[in-house]
């Protein structure tokens, strides 16, 4: 239940940020009965498998959010060094497979989904174990293959390293 009221109030707040509209009594109740359906539907796909998502991942996701947007920042003018200098920094093609310790579905999917946010990165295929990767270069795989954004995927998972 506690899963439900969070979901419900992060995302009327969210949606009340994002509509600028806090005068309009109609617009409040459908936005009002939008997070109420979605957070329903979040939390009968929480009852039917609770291993699955947890109200202590949606409460480690802000920070892991916070981390990747800044690992966004930091490729993107990687990619863009190599769009406009690329004597100096050529691109270096890269497939790689890559350990993946995450425990849930979920967790794989906050993982691939990170990888294809960062600019330069490619989540090709995800099994149980492992994630393909298309790098623009091999210091984009290689920075992968480190394993940091892995071990903070899983921490935010809440699933032991």
């Amino acid at each position: 239940m506690a899963y439900l009221l969070f979901l419900l109030a992060a995302l009327f707040t969210f949606w009340l940020l994002l509509s600028g509209f806090w005068d309009n009594g109609l617009l409040l109740f459908f936005g009002l009965a939008s997070a109420v359906a979605a957070s329903l539907l979040g939390w009968m796909i929480e009852r039917a498998d609770p291993r699955r998502y947890s109200l202590l991942m949606l409460t480690r996701l802000p920070l892991y959010w916070l981390w990747l947007i800044g690992e966004i920042v930091k490729a993107n003018l990687d990619v863009l060094k190599r769009i406009w200098l690329p004597a100096s920094h050529p691109i270096s093609p890269t497939m790689r497979r890559l350990p993946a310790s995450q425990q849930t579905e979920m967790g794989l999917t906050i993982y691939a989904n990170s990888i294809t946010l960062t600019p330069g990165t490619v989540a090709m295929e995800v099994t149980d174990r492992d994630i393909l990767v298309h790098g623009l270069t091999r210091a984009m795989v290689d920075d992968l293959a480190l394993g940091l954004m892995d071990r903070r995927v899983t921490a935010t998972e809440g699933k032991p390293q």
